[in-house]
């Protein structure tokens, strides 16, 4: 990957979108690591750690891809403001030049139901699904990420670029996501977009996927959580957002410059999973089949992912 990229990464204060920055910054991309800090009311079901995670600036990431010898700059934003996206890419130009990388990690994430029931099957807290509960996650992860695109795709026209990539963050399946529906919901929203964006944007050499990671470990995983996963035959294994931040790079680099229009479905093969004490009976391998513009799974992905 060129030095003279420029990234934007959303929810880059923890987890995923955190790896993502600082292993882009290796490849040498100066990185605008964008994030809000968010203030999650206790919940027993829920580690303190995780919400003192999301709590958290992107300081420390920033800090830690300097003293890697990598270029990064911070900045607090609320993607549910539609003005936020012109703001950031107007200040990452200025630091470091045109924006040609764009990861759409943040999520505005809660767990809501259409079920009277105050938990779910792992112990958090349960919401109705409300007017509330759906503008959080539509103007995060569906608007807030369409108008990053957007502001993109804006901009690379104008300058006439050649080279770009986008990459979002899904979860969920086709039969929805019970118990965080309107994440789901708000997910494939943002997933229709990027597939949309792949399309009208291939012109203009940009390529668009989206990562349906495993169950991750970004700080909220209980011993409840690990005996489900466990249990799954399809879930398989909990990934760390290095693993995932792995493949997120990997779409942004000149060697995945025929995958687009596709959605990336994360799984651990067999044989990691007989290593890590996992029957081999109980997992399938994710077998990818790579031609131009395709990565296909044999498996369909899991209805329950996180």
């Amino acid at each position: 990957m060129s030095s003279s990229h420029t990234a934007i990464v959303t929810g880059a204060n923890h987890g995923i979108g955190a790896a993502t920055a600082k292993a882009l910054a290796r490849q040498g991309c100066a990185v605008l690591c964008a994030f809000l800090r968010a203030d999650d009311p206790v919940d027993p079901g829920t580690p303190q750690a995780y919400r003192d995670n999301r709590a958290g600036d992107a300081g420390g990431v920033v800090t830690a891809i300097r003293d890697g010898g990598g270029t990064a700059v911070a900045a607090e934003a609320d993607l549910s403001d539609p003005a936020t996206p012109a703001m950031l890419f107007d200040l990452a130009e200025e630091r470091f030049g045109p924006v040609d990388i764009l990861v759409n990690n943040a999520t505005g994430w809660l767990a809501d139901s259409f079920a009277a029931a105050g938990r779910d099957r792992l112990g958090r807290s349960l919401r109705p699904v409300t007017a509330e509960t759906w503008t959080r996650q539509f103007t995060v992860d569906a608007m807030g990420a369409a108008l990053m695109i957007a502001e993109f795709a804006r901009r690379h026209i104008a300058r006439q670029g050649e080279w770009g990539r986008i990459i979002g963050l899904t979860s969920g399946g086709n039969l929805g996501f019970p118990e965080e529906v309107s994440y789901g919901a708000a997910k494939a929203a943002q997933l229709n977009y990027t597939m949309s964006a792949a399309l009208e944007l291939a012109p203009h050499g940009v390529t668009a996927n989206m990562v349906h990671p495993p169950v991750t470990d970004t700080g909220w995983v209980t011993d409840a959580v690990r005996e489900h996963v466990a249990a799954s035959p399809a879930l398989m294994h909990i990934a760390s957002p290095d693993e995932v931040a792995e493949v997120i790079v990997y779409l942004a680099s000149d060697a995945a410059r025929l995958i687009t229009a596709n959605v990336i479905t994360l799984r651990l093969a067999a044989a990691h999973a007989v290593t890590t004490g996992r029957a081999a009976e109980n997992t399938q391998p994710m077998v990818a089949h790579l031609r131009p513009g395709l990565l296909v799974s044999r498996y369909a992905q899991p209805k329950v992912a996180y």
